[in-house]
């Protein structure tokens, strides 16, 4: 098993930047695909951006360019750095693990972090 746990977030004007962290104890994560993953008011939790075991990165199309995943071994920490946010990417943020096969879909993640909230005003 693995125990995420979130750091950073908060509240940012539009253009600005700010960086989320998650933190995995248990297993290390380079064991598993690490996902983050959003869900705005009324809206359905989607996809943002992923490593994969393998170091790999995917983005959603909607942050494609604007922010960077990343992750430290050493530090057993998985990183999104976000640049020019916009109003659309206010959300609750929540980091992933997931074992299997790498995928998109959160329903296939098996470990979450706690959440954070990241509000862009304009």
């Amino acid at each position: 098993q693995v125990q995420l746990v979130q750091s950073g977030g908060g509240l940012v004007q539009a253009g600005g930047s700010l960086r989320l962290s998650c933190a995995a104890s248990g297993r290390t994560f380079s064991n598993y695909h690490m996902g983050w993953f959003r869900q705005a008011p009324g809206k359905d939790r989607e996809f943002v951006a992923a490593i994969s075991k393998s170091g790999d990165t995917d983005y959603a199309d909607s942050v494609k360019g604007r922010f960077t995943i990343s992750g430290d071994n050493a530090k057993n920490t998985v990183y999104l750095q976000m640049s020019s946010l916009i109003p659309e990417d206010t959300a609750a943020y929540y980091c992933a693990a997931r074992g299997r096969f790498y995928t998109r879909s959160y329903t296939g993640y098996e470990y979450w972090g706690q959440g954070t909230q990241v509000t862009v005003s304009s």
